[in-house]
């Protein structure tokens, strides 16, 4: 063999290998390579997930992604979306993928299956892979419970059931996490829903999950929602802002208004709507008590008793000093034998005409709740809410809803949605009170990785039904669940008689962070999760079993400082440490079974 014939030889194989070289993360440590009719999402050279789309071809580098943003609430004010971006193109459409150092999203556009109403995607999860994933129900009110199989009985109370032939539900809620091997973790789910378009779920034919969109009326619109897979360590998972990263950027030039903060809730201690203006005057003057910024007043505010109005009880809020939101029913779901007010916001001539009159009034905000599905006709009445809200400087909730799709960083007036199983169950069914530790030691790893949840949390006394969580477990929750509206769920005399630093931990709570760092844990057992405010470090650790546990505690991202320390007592509800040397903090935190703890260091 002669020298040309070598350099030509070695030079064939360099170009070969540079063609078949695949789509990378801009740090490289995720890759995408196209096998004869799928994707595999690589994580070094693990498999995280393997998926089918349309079309299946080698990725082409299109450009590098960078764009900075600031988020009015969530887990980081400061994001920075930045991807490698590719394309595979196939007659009139093309399928555009980007490739994160966090994960993977990609949607179609232009012509293609897509267009002609039928999504191409479809995860495949095999038997034995672990997995937390949510029967669907048009509420995504339910559990996350631990799976190594998609044999699963169907929820037979929930709304949208749907079983395959066999008899196992086959329908599934995003998001859905799994964990393909030791240690790594995917989480999918989807973003950036605009007009014209429904929402999606999972429907399984054994071991794989199609992307399969709700009801849609109008024409296909000329790009489908983004496809989003977060994968790599749970804090990879937990950390990551690729939901927002993909959605459209603000639509509100103006967010001077918009203020997170906590908010006393008038609901959860009598399980019946605001009609009662004494109730509101003792939840107002609890928020003037802790300082908190918000109150709520619930459903049936229009039928008030003893001859006042909602006009009275937002005036008392006003002149306490404190801002009132008030409850509307979307009237697009639980109609019949639901609470009022009903059919105020449905026509967009009578929404302007009621928003306009909660400006006027001096309403900070509403909360709409009962929607009924992913369908185009809520995804386009959710837009048209937000929009209208933001035009007369309303803040926003939406509850009985969808999961957040990124909408939070489009319309920032949207600070929280429901969409989980919150502590209101304590008011419907007893199967909450032995679940609860261990569903709360879930949700930081599925429902809250993709946005805000408005759980209502730390609830020190019981409702229908009992809590058997701590009183620290509880205080975790405001900490532990990010939400830009965090509503204390209890009664007043519940939090007026804690501690005085408890107290003044309610008055100080942050409801939007500069910072988010998941510091150890696992779905269903336990979860630590450092949130920083500021120069404030606030540390929230739960335990979700029903044994004692020893949590592991390391800080090394903060350098001083000094800490109080919310911990289970053994003999009493609490034990509480003032002013301890960031250097004295212990290695471990011992936690009583369904037990936590908080501690903010300044």
């Amino acid at each position: 063999m002669n020298r040309v014939t070598v350099i030509f030889m070695a030079l064939s194989a360099f170009w070969l290998g540079s063609a078949a070289q695949p789509a990378t993360s801009p740090n490289g440590r995720l890759s995408l390579i196209a096998k004869d009719s799928s994707y595999v999402l690589r994580h070094g050279d693990k498999p995280i997930v393997e998926f089918a789309a349309a079309p299946v071809g080698t990725p082409v580098f299109v450009r590098q992604l960078r764009e900075d943003y600031t988020m009015v609430a969530g887990k980081r004010r400061h994001c920075t979306n930045a991807a490698n971006e590719y394309e595979v193109r196939q007659g009139g459409g093309r399928l555009l993928l980007r490739l994160y150092n966090d994960g993977l999203a990609f949607r179609y556009e232009g012509t293609g299956e897509w267009h002609a109403g039928h999504d191409p995607t479809a995860y495949i999860i095999g038997e034995g892979t672990r997995r937390w994933m949510l029967q669907w129900t048009d509420s995504y009110e339910g559990f996350f419970p631990l799976s190594a199989t998609y044999k699963v009985k169907p929820q037979p109370s929930f709304s949208g059931v749907s079983k395959s032939p066999d008899g196992w539900n086959n329908r599934w809620a995003y998001p859905a996490l799994i964990e393909p091997t030791d240690g790594l973790f995917a989480l999918i789910t989807e973003a950036g829903i605009e007009r014209r378009q429904s929402a999606s779920c999972l429907y399984n034919d054994g071991e794989r999950y199609r992307v399969v969109p709700d009801r849609r009326t109008d024409a296909p619109t000329e790009q489908s929602p983004w496809r989003v897979v977060i994968a790599g360590t749970l804090a990879d998972i937990v950390q990551s802002t690729l939901v927002t990263d993909v959605a459209a950027p603000s639509r509100i030039d103006d967010t001077s208004w918009i203020h997170p903060g906590t908010v006393s809730w008038i609901y959860w201690a009598y399980n019946h709507g605001s009609n009662d203006y004494d109730i509101i005057k003792r939840y107002v003057d609890m928020a003037v008590t802790l300082h908190l910024p918000y109150v709520l007043i619930d459903a049936e505010w229009d039928t008030m008793k003893d001859g006042k109005t909602i006009a009275d009880a937002v005036a008392y809020a006003r002149s306490k000093g404190v801002k009132p939101m008030i409850w509307y029913n979307s009237s697009v779901g639980w109609v019949d034998g639901a609470p009022t007010p009903k059919y105020r916001l449905n026509k967009a001539e009578d929404r302007e005409r009621e928003f306009a009159w909660c400006d006027s009034l001096g309403v900070a905000g509403v909360k709409v709740d009962f929607f009924s599905g992913d369908d185009q006709r809520n995804m386009d009445y959710c837009i048209d809410l937000m929009e209208s809200a933001a035009r007369h400087r309303l803040l926003i909730n939406f509850h009985g809803a969808t999961v957040p799709r990124g909408w939070q960083r489009t319309y920032p007036n949207l600070l929280t949605t429901e969409a989980v199983y919150g502590a209101e169950w304590y008011n419907n069914v007893p199967t909450f009170t032995a679940k609860a530790a261990s569903h709360n030691a879930t949700l930081p790893f599925t429902r809250n990785v993709v946005g805000p949840m408005d759980y209502t949390p730390c609830t020190f006394s019981d409702s229908q039904h009992p809590h058997i969580t701590t009183n620290a477990h509880e205080l975790a929750l405001t900490v532990l669940f990010e939400s830009g509206l965090q509503h204390l769920a209890d009664r007043p005399e519940s939090y007026l008689s804690q501690p005085a630093e408890v107290q003044r931990f309610l008055t100080d709570l942050p409801a939007a962070w500069d910072d988010t760092r998941l510091l150890s844990g696992y779905p269903g057992q336990y979860a630590v999760i450092a949130r920083r405010s500021g120069s404030v470090w606030y540390v929230a650790g739960i335990n979700g079993s029903d044994t004692p546990r020893d949590i592991p505690l390391s800080l090394p991202f903060v350098k001083q400082g000094r800490a109080t320390l919310f911990l289970d007592g053994v003999q009493q509800p609490w034990n509480i440490l003032q002013a301890v040397p960031l250097r004295q903090l212990p290695a471990s935190v011992s936690c009583q079974p369904r037990g936590g703890f908080v501690i903010v260091i300044h």
